[in-house]
């Protein structure tokens, strides 16, 4: 695993740039696994700017989230096609109809997990990014998930239901359950990028950087990706 330390945030979102600039230089039809959450949007944003200043298109690449909550249609606010329209997909030429994402409206979930498996199956990723929880979680794959888990549905820990009510008017609004790309799903990828900030997120970096790999903390299976590029800031890597 390479190991970039970053001073802060803004750093931090730099680093990650040019780990996927270099991949779109490389391959215009790039193939992009993408994340939600607080920890890419520094990223999505310089993304963003760099397409308004140069030009670079993404008419050519196609992508692929990696989880999405159960229960919400693709137009909610809280939905992350929603997240990934407002804060990425707005802001570049990329073509909608080559972004993919689980159908959280999908009227049978098993179905619906199969779909995307097949997708990803035919369609490896270049690169896959990721955020990593306090707890070691990798997109919605809770400790204790077995590390041959493909696409799935799983119901949320109240940690995690708290840790995103932020986002929503009243935790009761919560959905319960998300489909999420499995811990064989991600590491299907070529390269994989993770991003950690904040101190909270330490204990986590550690121990996937340095302790055993574990079913109880999933991001340590990274440590058998031979590509995977971890920027943590300095809080988030302070243990290491």
């Amino acid at each position: 695993m390479k190991i970039i330390i970053a001073k802060d945030y803004e750093e931090l979102s730099q680093k990650a740039f040019e780990v996927m600039a270099a991949v779109l230089d490389q391959n215009p039809n790039a193939v992009l696994g993408l994340a939600t959450g607080s920890t890419p949007v520094g990223l999505y944003e310089k993304m963003a700017e760099d397409h308004r200043k140069t030009g670079r298109s993404y008419k050519g690449v196609s992508a692929f989230n990696l989880d999405e909550y159960v229960g919400l249609s693709a137009d909610n606010d809280q939905s992350y096609r929603y997240f990934m329209r407002k804060n990425l997909f707005d802001k570049i030429d990329i073509d909608l109809n080559k972004t993919e994402i689980e159908n959280g409206l999908a009227p049978v979930a098993e179905e619906e997990c199969l779909r995307y498996n097949a997708l990803l199956a035919k369609t490896p990723r270049d690169i896959q990014l990721l955020g990593i929880g306090a707890n070691g979680h990798i997109a919605f794959n809770e400790p204790g998930t077995p590390f041959d888990t493909e696409t799935h549905v799983v119901d949320l820990t109240q940690n995690t239901i708290e840790m995103n009510a932020r986002f929503f008017k009243d935790i009761s609004e919560v959905p319960r359950r998300a489909f999420t790309m499995g811990p064989k799903n991600i590491m299907d990828a070529r390269r994989i990028l993770i991003l950690a900030s904040g101190a909270n997120k330490a204990d986590a970096v550690y121990g996937m950087v340095k302790g055993t790999v574990t079913e109880d903390l999933p991001a340590s299976i990274l440590q058998r990706h031979p590509d995977c590029v971890l920027i943590a800031d300095k809080e988030a890597a302070a243990r290491l």
